[in-house]
């Protein structure tokens, strides 16, 4: 048998003496936060505030489609629970709330919640209902009253004109 020589392995040389400690002559600065490493927090937190109020709209905007289609549904009575009660709403609906995050004037922030309308859309289409009924009416009143002025002047000029050809 032949011995193999390990000659990868070479003594390491160190001077390093455990008996005499180094003099210390700078002392360890306190970690403190650095400016930008503030300011860069302080941006991650506004667009996190940014992001949770988008996430709420956009949460608010998928119900209100959830209700229009769910008032779709009830409209054409094809939902197949709905044939056996008519009367019978396929979606019932709470109060209910998004989160939201408010920034206060000293520029800290509340984490809280923002009501979500459900029957706004229904409130001013009432409105928007009510307000053309009026212009009609208006309309209506004003073209009727221009067509009973006009047709008294003609009634009248028409008398004039009878009057004047009997005296002849």
């Amino acid at each position: 048998m032949k011995k193999i020589l390990d000659t990868d392995k070479k003594p390491i040389l160190l001077k390093v003496s455990l008996l005499q400690p180094t003099p210390v002559t700078t002392a360890i600065v306190p970690l403190q936060p650095q400016q930008e490493k503030i300011i860069s927090e302080r941006e991650r937190l506004i667009t996190q505030v940014e992001r949770i109020n988008q996430m709420a709209g956009e949460l608010e905007a998928a119900i209100l489609e959830l209700k229009a289609i769910a008032n779709t549904l009830n409209s054409q009575k094809r939902y197949p629970l709905l044939k056996k009660e008519l009367g019978k709403q396929i979606c019932q609906y709470f109060a209910i709330s998004v989160p939201w995050v408010k920034r206060k004037p000293d520029e800290s922030f509340i984490l809280t919640t923002r009501k979500v309308d459900l029957f706004r859309a229904e409130r001013e289409a009432a409105l928007l209902a009510q307000q053309l009924r009026q212009q009609t009416k208006k309309r209506l009143a004003s073209q009727r009253h221009r067509k009973n002025k006009n047709g008294a002047e003609t009634d009248t000029r028409h008398f004039c004109k009878k009057a004047l050809v009997n005296k002849s």
